[in-house]
């Protein structure tokens, strides 16, 4: 005759200050939450448990939610584009301050105004002509 033989679920405990070790990782950004369950043998849906309950940067009401990698490479291609805007940006402001100084030159050595200058009047140059 055959015992029925109940199937044990295993359980195990886990202390409070490996919990928080798991979400300390979580939030340096060293780990992803399926990296942190490959490497330790947690479930996913454990260590967002435990983030909910130790994190430091999670209140209440708030939904923990990872970038995937195309979000991550997005990013990252954002992140390329201010740079190279930034960069874009920095030489242009050279070029303006290269003029400046080219101005004000030709004004001090030689005596030539090259900034438009609101009190001189019009040219007759733009008028209308005459015809013959």
């Amino acid at each position: 005759m055959k015992s029925n033989v109940r199937l044990l679920r295993k359980q195990r405990k886990y202390s409070a200050e490996f919990k928080k070790q798991i979400v300390r990782d979580f939030e340096s950004g060293q780990y992803s939450v399926p990296q942190l369950s490959k490497l330790h043998g947690v479930a996913n849906q454990v260590i967002y448990r435990w983030i909910y309950k130790f994190s430091t940067f999670n209140e209440k009401g708030f939904r923990v939610v990872e970038m995937k990698d195309s979000s991550q490479k997005k990013m990252k291609e954002l992140e390329a584009r201010i740079k190279d805007l930034e960069a874009a940006v920095g030489r242009k402001q050279i070029q303006v301050d290269y003029y400046e100084k080219m101005i004000e030159l030709a004004k001090t050595e030689l005596d030539i105004d090259i900034k438009k200058n609101y009190n001189t009047p019009r040219s007759t140059g733009s008028g209308r002509t005459k015809e013959k």
